[in-house]
């Protein structure tokens, strides 16, 4: 009989935007990649320095963007995604 525990443990269950969502992101900057299918720096902006027009909040508390990279997430955290848009 074979295991499935590896890729198992790979998947974290969260709540995205007040949905149930499953990833395998393991902190804040991987999640946002995921989502936008961009690298995302240290710094939180696009591998080509652009920002992203994101914020982030983990279990009610805003992550500052320099701080995505360092942000691990943990199994059943309440994740919201902020995405600015121009115009009124």
């Amino acid at each position: 009989m074979t295991s499935n525990a590896s890729s198992d443990a790979a998947v974290l269950s969260i709540s995205l935007n007040g949905a149930a969502h499953t990833t395998q992101a393991r902190t804040v900057r991987d999640l946002v990649a995921e989502m936008t299918g961009v690298a995302v720096n240290e710094q939180g902006l696009a591998a080509d320095g652009k920002r992203l027009g994101i914020a982030v909040a983990v279990d009610a508390a805003v992550v500052p963007r320099g701080q995505w990279h360092l942000h691990a997430l943990q199994a059943g955290a309440q994740v919201e995604v902020v995405t600015a848009k121009q115009g009124g």
